[in-house]
Order: structure tokens, then sequence, then C-alpha cells
């Protein structure tokens, strides 16, 4: 069902992204026009279910940039929400290094000032890795809401996550309140 409140869900390759249909179909039942967006490492997760995911959101799921005078086959993005993000990820964004096409449309998301939420995927080890702050930091102060603490994500113990309770209701509320 086309809208003009489109959103680009961009995932990285942490086991939150496997659980994306419902998350798909909450953000659906709220008005928003789903773009699936995937590292490349994400998309070889869901290799099985890509058909199935284009199918749920009527878009192709992209997880390369597009050639030089390409047609971009989404709409225009309303809001971006980048979830899960790993370190990698998060670090990439805030260095404004555009690799992939997930972190690539992150970046430029920042310069086009289209709103941009972040809710990471990190255990307690990579979390206390300098960069890490350092990135949350930098993000923040160029307006991006990165969701991590008391209402989005606490990371866990190595070896210690729970996908089934990442906080994607707290995701989508962000972004829903953009």
């Amino acid at each position: 069902m086309p809208t003009d409140r489109v959103l680009y869900l961009l995932g990285s390759a942490a086991p939150p992204v496997l659980t994306l249909p419902p998350v798909i179909e909450q953000a659906q039942q709220e008005g928003w026009d789903v773009c699936l967006g995937l590292t490349p490492a994400a998309a070889d997760w869901l290799s099985d279910d890509i058909a199935d995911l284009e199918a749920l959101t009527g878009h192709p799921v992209r997880s390369r940039h597009r050639r030089p005078g390409q047609v971009d086959p989404w709409p225009a993005a309303t809001a971006v929400l980048l979830a899960p993000a790993t370190l990698n990820t998060i670090n990439s964004v805030a260095l404004g290094l555009t690799g992939s096409f997930v972190t690539g449309f992150a970046v430029e998301s920042i310069g086009k000032q289209i709103p941009l939420v972040i809710m990471p995927c990190v255990n307690q080890a990579l979390a206390a890795h300098p960069q890490f702050s350092r990135s949350v930091d930098t993000l923040r102060g160029a307006g991006v809401r990165v969701l991590l603490g008391p209402g989005g994500f606490i990371p866990n113990p190595p070896g210690m996550g729970e996908p089934a309770v990442y906080p994607w209701g707290a995701a989508l509320g962000a972004v829903s309140n953009i």
C-alpha cells in the first residue's frame, strides 16, 4: 500500500536482522511504505528470503549502490532506520565511510537532512572499544538519533544476546515520532 511516508529500513549482519518480516509488517501497519536495504553480509544471511522480503515490501531489496545513470528503484525516503547496526556499521557511518549501500545511504542522509535513527546491536566487549563511544557521540552531534541505553538497545555480555528481545518497538517508535 503506497503512502507518502517512506521508511528506508537498513540492516547489518547481526542476529535481529533474521527477524525482519514482523518488523516490516508492523511498520506497514503504522503507515510506512518500507524499502529494505542490507549490508552485503546481511544480504547473504537472508539470501533464501530475499524474494519473500521483496514481495512483502513491494520493492527490490538493495545491498549494492546503483550504477551511474541507473534509475533509483525506490521512492524518496521520509525517514531512515538503521537497525540492527553493528559496530562496523556505526563506525563506518560516523567516519563517513561509504563502502556499502547501507553505510553510503546513511552517511548521505545526514547531509540531506533525512531523519536518521540508529539502533545498535553490539555486545559489551565491542561497545567498550573507544571508537564506539566516539562514533555514537559524532552521530548524535550530527543530529542522528542513536538509541543506545535505557529506552533503546543495551549491550549484553558477549554470547548472551537475545535477538527475540531486540527493541524493534522502540526503533519504530522513534521513527514514527519524526
